[in-house]
């Protein structure tokens, strides 16, 4: 479908820490005829604050954020903007990701290593009320649906929780228990009993090797960042 130029453009939210990837971002949809951004934001706390005031129609949202549990996020943001469409933008392999994103309410999942017009593509999309995630993520949810697949199917690092795959990936990034109950919330006892989850379902026999893993996977996550 061709945008119309005369028609209103509809309005972008922008959600990253990387003052270049906002930057970016900005520039690549205020060139487009049917496309603006109305605003911004580097944290969760901003980005609930500023964007209800924008009237946002969609939002693009990176779920690794310093202050915020991403997937939460997306919640937050629909909660605050009755009607508003989510693009999730992310380095996190869509394999473990996206699936969950799409059960917080976004309506499309891209990587960040996808082409611009790729995002264009996923903005348009969502705004039409569809869904936009790759044909991998597409096949992995028909066999989830057709084959009944459940949690005992899935690999370990799928069987966490989202909050416990949140202070999984934490620690791959070498914070502290401390930080990590101040940035979801919550007290350090509820963090060490995420972490005690965690050792339980990746089969862990103690804190030494939940970091160690932590990190690996992390580094898997994000191979040009390293703790």
């Amino acid at each position: 479908m061709t945008p119309d130029a005369d028609s209103p453009k509809r309005r972008i939210f922008i959600v990253d820490d990387y003052p270049l990837v906002r930057e970016g971002l900005s520039t690549l949809i205020n060139r487009q005829p049917d496309l603006a951004v109305c605003g911004e934001a580097a944290t969760a706390a901003d980005a609930i604050r500023n964007a209800p005031a924008s009237k946002p129609e969609a939002a693009i949202v990176d779920i690794s954020l310093k202050d915020s549990f991403g997937i939460e996020l997306i919640g937050e943001l629909k909660r605050a903007c009755p009607g508003l469409e989510v693009l999730v933008l992310s380095v996190h392999d869509e394999s473990l990701y996206a699936k969950r994103c799409l059960r917080a309410g976004a309506k499309g999942y891209i990587m960040k290593r996808e082409s611009t017009r790729k995002v264009i593509e996923a903005l348009r999309k969502i705004l039409q009320g569809k869904f936009y995630i790759s044909e991998a993520v597409a096949e992995a949810v028909t066999a989830e649906f057709v084959e009944g697949k459940t949690l005992a199917n899935c690999s370990p690092t799928e069987q966490l929780s989202n909050r416990e795959l949140a202070v999984f990936g934490m620690l791959g990034q070498g914070i502290g228990t401390r930080q990590i109950a101040e940035t979801l919330g919550v007290n350090i006892k509820t963090v060490q009993v995420y972490c005690t989850r965690i050792k339980e379902k990746l089969n862990l026999s103690d804190a030494a090797h939940l970091l160690r893993e932590a990190v690996r996977h992390y580094q898997a996550q994000n191979p040009n960042d390293r703790p």
